[in-house]
């Protein structure tokens, strides 16, 4: 695993901010969660918040040891949001449970483009579609939580030169998925991925909805109703 990030702020105080809870009951409810998350994952850095998260959103403690932070991911990532770089996603359920509230990035999802490319080429949709979006995706975060087939096929594009800001890496199944993530880390870019088989669509809408909120406390946008 890599050094962990700086702090980048006051990040880790034992206040909490949840702008995706909307009610009382909401907030108390994510708040227990993350307070009991807090005792068993530690609360140090950046990378311990997104463990937290992710933690939380399977159930598992156990998913906090698998978690690899490459280069500074979450520095990165919150440097794209702040230049506004779009979020390209791999399925549906990505993109639609990423948060939306705190920044002005557009939310793309790969299913939307490269129809024509998986026909031709007979390839998956989402490879095809981040084939697509080859040139959206200098500077982009990419979130991939679910297709392995478009996380290799991203790892090559990296290879060939293409430059994501940050990638979140978290493909779930027995078939590629433990592959993929290894060959993102091997490559020169930041990146939060899921070691071994386990991850999935709930693990990498965490991390990015947790940098998110980061993102929105470093700039001073949760307001009073948002912070617990």
């Amino acid at each position: 695993m890599s050094k962990e990030s700086s702090r980048h702020g006051d990040t880790t105080a034992s206040t909490y901010t949840d702008p995706g809870a909307d009610t009382k009951e909401g907030y108390a409810i994510s708040k227990r969660s993350r307070t009991l998350a807090r005792s068993v994952v530690g609360n140090a850095s950046v990378e311990d918040r997104v463990r937290q998260r992710c933690s939380v959103a399977v159930g598992d403690f156990a998913m906090a040891p698998l978690l690899r932070f490459h280069d500074d991911p979450v520095g990165a990532a919150l440097a794209a949001l702040d230049a506004h770089a779009p979020i390209i996603t791999d399925i549906r359920m990505v993109q639609v449970g990423i948060q939306k509230k705190g920044h002005a990035s557009i939310v793309l999802c790969a299913l939307d483009s490269g129809a024509e490319i998986a026909k031709e080429r007979g390839i998956t949709r989402s490879s095809a579609g981040f084939l697509a979006l080859k040139e959206k995706l200098p500077g982009a975060i990419v979130v991939i939580g679910n297709a392995p087939s478009a996380l290799i096929s991203l790892c090559s594009m990296i290879e060939d030169g293409i430059r994501p800001a940050v990638v979140i890496g978290a493909p779930v199944g027995f078939v590629n998925a433990a592959e993929s993530k290894a060959l993102l880390r091997m490559l020169a870019i930041p990146s939060i991925s899921t070691e071994g088989t386990r991850g999935g669509t709930p693990v990498a809408v965490a991390a990015i909805n947790e940098i998110i909120t980061l993102f929105i406390e470093g700039a001073g946008n949760e307001g009073p109703a948002h912070r617990l």
